[in-house]
């Protein structure tokens, strides 16, 4: 079974401050490992505005609209120096990576110069950083309760905001925060 667009998201009772109520959007799974990107947690004080300005690139809000003052995102602990573009766009760019039918991840810069074009993506997440599971780490970490599994929710991943991620993935599956166990184990 195949994780590959469907969101991770930690359980309760996850000790490590690096992943604590994170979601994660699954890039890539497959036999060798897998790769995400979490989608709730922001770099302070850096905003899309300001990587396109370091980038030397128009930053017009009128031209890129609202998403240039949204946050770019922590992606993972590995690579923290490389951006990564999820976004839903039927046009792929000089590296991207299609994920799914709505979902496309890319990394080149020239997403970034579409701002105020057609064929620039209406969702876009930002991230610098990617999450790493080697062979069957990911399944041991799902066998020992770290995580829930969802499908993706364009909503959840495009519009809700950073703060409410966590709990509106959680209402999704149907669970209650104040009523999930932060222990875990096996019948």
């Amino acid at each position: 079974m195949t994780l590959q667009n469907n969101l991770l998201i930690a359980m309760p009772g996850i000790k490590n401050p690096f992943f604590k109520k994170t979601v994660i959007y699954i890039c890539e799974h497959n036999n060798e490992g897998a790769m995400g990107i979490i989608i709730n947690k922001p770099l302070k004080d850096i905003k899309i505005k300001n990587i396109l300005k370091k980038l030397n690139m128009n930053a017009s809000p009128c031209l890129f609209g609202p998403k240039i003052f949204d946050s770019v995102i922590i992606g993972g602990p590995q690579a923290q120096e490389r951006g990564f573009i999820l976004h839903s766009s039927k046009k792929i760019f000089y590296s991207s990576i299609k994920i799914s039918n709505k979902m496309i991840i890319t990394t080149s810069q020239d997403i970034l110069e579409t701002t105020g074009f057609l064929e620039k993506p209406t969702n876009i997440l930002m991230a610098l950083g990617y999450c790493t599971w080697d062979k069957n780490q990911l399944e041991q970490e799902l066998l020992n309760n770290f995580w829930l599994i969802s499908s993706v929710d364009q909503k959840i991943l495009f519009h809700t905001p950073l703060k409410k991620k966590w709990i509106k993935a959680l209402n999704n599956l149907g669970l209650n925060i104040y009523k999930l166990s932060i222990n875990f184990g096996h019948a």
